[in-house]
């Protein structure tokens, strides 16, 4: 393949579209979050994977998991943890059973803000797909958003 091959262009223009894609839905999600309840979508998603986690076997996430499922680096999650835990909304405790480990959980604060900002988050969602829908390179893409299912942890 040369860089003037239509595949490799067709493969770069797809990208772009779904690049675009995400950060206009991101954007969208970010203003309606932060105007409504004072939350970043970092933090959102932080606070929202957090707070799925249970006492049970494999229940508390490590730190590297926790990165991953916010798609940052651990460093940066580890700031943005510090971050919300200074806000009351995160809180940190050594693990029980190995004094090594740290786990993260959310307060009652923060599962209480989450509740809120939960339907905007949803709804912010919604509106950016609907908008992007009406963009005929960008529909294709809404489409295959609105019919995946996230995929199993690793």
């Amino acid at each position: 393949m040369t860089a003037t091959d239509p595949a490799l262009t067709a493969l770069a223009q797809g990208w772009c579209a779904l690049s675009l894609l995400h950060g206009r839905i991101e954007a969208h999600i970010e203003r309606a979050l932060q105007s409504g309840h004072g939350l970043s979508v970092r933090e959102y998603s932080l606070l929202d994977v957090l707070s799925r986690q249970h006492d049970g076997d494999g229940g508390h996430l490590q730190m590297k998991q926790v990165a991953d499922a916010v798609v940052l680096s651990q460093s940066a999650t580890t700031r943005l943890v510090t971050r919300l835990e200074d806000r009351g909304l995160l809180e940190r405790y050594l693990c029980p059973t190995d004094r090594r480990g740290i786990y993260t959980n959310v307060t009652a604060a923060g599962l209480e803000l989450l509740a809120k900002a939960r339907p905007t988050n949803a709804a912010a969602l919604r509106e950016a797909l609907d908008e992007a829908a009406e963009n005929p390179e960008l529909a294709p893409l809404v489409r295959a958003v609105e019919t995946l299912k996230a995929p199993l942890p690793a």
